[in-house]
Formats: C-alpha cells, sequence, structure tokens
C-alpha cells in the first residue's frame, strides 16, 4: 500500500495502517447534513496518507451519530482512513475545541478544516506541497461562495499580492497596513482573480493574507511553539475570531500564505457563532477605535 486511498476493488482486504503524514481536525456543532459532505470531500483526496479526528459538540444524539456521516466514515475507513469520532462536552467555546482538537494530534501536520467546507480533489496534495516548500507556519485554502460567482467585486481584489520569492513573518493587526487582504476571502473574489491569474491544474500561487479561516494546514510544531489556541481560558464560551488570534502569532514568526486557486467550498449554510461581540484577535491584541468593526472574521 503506498498510502493512496485504496480504491473499491480492495475494500475487502485487511488496512494495512500507515502513519498519517496530515491529522485533519474537524471541530462539528450541529450540522450532521453538511459534516457528511466535508467527510465525503475528504473520501476524494488520494494522497498524502491522513487520518480523521471528528470532534462533536451537538446537542442531543449529536452529528456523529448520524446515518449520512456514519456512511461516509465507513467509506474512509474502507480506504484506507483512520477516523475517530468524539464527543467534547461542556462547551467552553471555539478556541477551547480547537485547542483540544490540537492537543490530541501527533502528525507533523494538522489540517484545521470547518464543518461545512467541501474541498475537491487533490486538495491536501496541493496545500502539502506548499506547505513544504514555502517551509513557513502555515497555508490556507480560502473557502468561496459559489452562489456569488455572479457578483464581480473588483474593489475587493486589489490587495491581492502573490508572495515573490521566500514567505516572510509578518505583523497584521486591525487598522494597520495589510488588514485589507481581508476582502479577498469575501464572496467568490478568489475564484475571479484565478480567472485572470491562470495556473496549471494541480498547481498553486502563494499570495499574502490578513488571515485565512476554516480550511489551514499547519506545520503542527510551529502552531504549538507559537501557543496554538491556548489564549481560550481567557474569553467567555461566546466568541469568534479565534482562528485570526492563533495565525496571527503564526505569521509573525513563520509567515504564512494563501493559495490560487482555492479549491475549498463554503456549503453557506447559517453559521452557528450568533453572538460575535467578542472577538478573540480583540481580546489578545486590542482593537484600534477607528478599525473596530471594519472586518468580520
Amino acid at each position: 500500500m503506498t498510502g493512496s486511498r485504496r480504491w473499491s476493488g480492495e475494500w475487502g482486504l485487511p488496512v494495512e495502517r500507515v502513519e498519517p503524514v496530515v491529522q485533519v481536525l474537524i471541530p462539528t456543532f450541529g450540522r450532521p447534513a453538511e459534516l457528511a459532505v466535508t467527510l465525503a470531500g475528504l473520501a476524494a483526496q488520494d494522497d498524502p496518507p491522513f487520518d480523521v479526528l471528528v470532534s462533536d459538540q451537538s446537542e442531543g444524539e449529536g452529528s456523529i451519530g448520524a446515518p449520512a456521516v456514519r456512511g461516509i466514515v465507513r467509506v474512509l475507513e474502507a480506504q484506507g482512513r483512520r477516523v475517530e469520532l468524539v464527543r467534547h462536552l461542556p462547551r467552553r467555546g471555539l478556541a477551547e475545541h480547537r485547542q483540544f482538537l490540537l492537543d490530541q494530534a501527533t502528525a507533523d501536520h494538522v489540517l484545521f478544516l470547518d464543518d461545512d467546507i467541501w474541498i475537491e480533489p487533490g486538495t491536501i496534495s496541493r496545500m502539502l506541497d506548499a506547505l513544504r516548500t514555502l517551509d513557513c507556519g502555515f497555508v490556507g485554502c480560502a473557502p468561496q461562495g459559489l452562489s456569488a460567482i455572479p457578483e464581480l467585486r473588483p474593489q475587493d481584489r486589489t490587495s491581492f499580492e502573490p508572495w515573490d520569492g521566500p514567505v516572510r513573518p509578518e505583523r497584521i493587526r486591525m487598522g494597520e497596513p495589510g488588514i485589507e487582504r481581508a476582502s479577498l476571502h469575501f464572496a467568490a473574489n478568489l475564484l475571479h482573480i484565478a480567472a485572470e491569474v491562470p495556473v496549471p491544474e494541480g498547481e498553486w500561487v502563494p499570495y499574502k493574507i490578513a488571515w485565512l479561516g476554516a480550511c489551514a494546514l499547519y506545520r503542527r510544531d510551529r502552531l504549538v511553539e507559537c501557543g496554538g489556541f491556548d489564549f481560550w481560558s481567557l474569553l467567555p464560551p461566546e466568541h469568534a475570531g479565534e482562528d485570526v488570534a492563533a495565525q496571527w502569532r503564526v505569521m509573525e514568526r513563520y509567515g504564512a500564505a494563501g493559495l490560487l486557486p482555492s479549491g475549498a467550498v463554503h456549503l453557506e449554510s447559517p453559521t452557528t457563532v450568533r453572538d460575535r461581540r467578542v472577538e478573540a484577535r480583540d481580546v489578545l491584541f486590542g482593537t484600534p477605535a477607528a478599525s473596530a468593526g471594519a472586518w468580520s472574521s
């Protein structure tokens, strides 16, 4: 076995365990249908060898018990992937949930993938190639809302800037240079940029980001070294922006890049984070009064 997913002709054979190069970490809450779609995207990936850990904070029977979720989990297992489904309660907020997942991880690379994101075949392989080549803290594929494809927003795309040469550490803060890049990930802006900056299939172009949520591949040791999401105890259970806060710390030390084209699709389900009055990035870094509320995560 090479580590690629096994095809159906091998599903009846014993699985030969392969150490994962990547662990996919999925926090979930109240989204059984979306979670099944997210897992189906993983089932379409070939290389590298990866394991999956899903941590469920849903109420009642939970999302991980849903028939569609269990069905796709069986597909992944037949393909040779190890899938672990756990319940993690009580809910202490997004940052604590991500820190819990990070604490369980052992692979050199961890992909934090939200439970409402579908990734196209080959995405994990491209991300790993980019992370190894760029030797930075993390790379990401910003999810795109395909319903927004008809919307042309040239004013949102003016900050697009490919990395020319090595990825370098950057300091990003609200109201400071670089934060304007946040608009690159609105709607379907990256799809329109990709149409203007053609990239051969299977390849990637790194670009500068303000942050990148929902689909980010980290060097685990570098994320841990920068503290991960250890700030969770400073936050109330209801908060947002935890990925921004963690990424800014990694970016300051090791740098980061978004990847064009993205290959990640947002399912456009309603958010489960309804109370966004407390932003983790504001608690850790502060927010200039003039720019507070200028961007959302």
